[in-house]
């Protein structure tokens, strides 16, 4: 294996916007989700940079370029009373897995979570995904047995916020 190129790791600015669309589309594409769409620029944009912020992105750059991000967000856990963050993608482009770039991203969500002083970080995963599985088990995480992910999107949420 080829030595990993030196990847500079940097919060997103506003001018990102096009290129993690760029990232999250292939994401998208990589994980089988192609049908569930993807935000446009102006509601990424707001998501990340608007009045009120809803997630932060770092990126990583290899030799300049895009290689990988992570995308993710402060919660509350009530059971420690504290915060967590919470990672909602990770993706790094297929030219440069296997170069530790992944582990380098999961090692600075982890310290930006002990940095802000967070109970945990969680994220899930598809469970279809076997190679990711495998990778965040070598990291040390572990699955939430017992718990599974509930979602309310599109006509269902409509129809649960219209719900006496």
């Amino acid at each position: 294996m080829a030595a990993p190129a030196a990847a500079v790791l940097r919060p997103a600015v506003r001018d990102d916007v096009p290129e993690l669309l760029t990232l999250i589309r292939e994401l998208a594409d990589d994980g089988r989700l192609e049908h569930e769409g993807v935000a446009d620029a102006a509601v990424l944009a707001d998501s990340l940079f608007g009045e009120r912020p809803a997630a932060e992105a770092v990126i990583a750059d290899v030799e300049g370029a895009a290689a990988g991000f992570a995308l993710f967000f402060q919660s509350v856990s009530t059971s420690p009373g504290r915060q967590g963050l919470y990672l909602e993608d990770l993706y790094v482009r297929p030219a440069h897995r296997g170069l530790g770039l992944g582990r380098t991203l999961m090692r600075h969500m982890a310290q930006l979570a002990m940095t802000r002083g967070c109970a945990r970080f969680e994220w899930s995963v598809m469970d279809w995904n076997r190679d990711a599985l495998a990778f965040y088990r070598s990291l040390g995480a572990v699955g939430m047995d017992g718990w599974a992910v509930q979602r309310a999107d599109g006509e269902a949420l409509h129809r649960l916020a219209a719900a006496a």
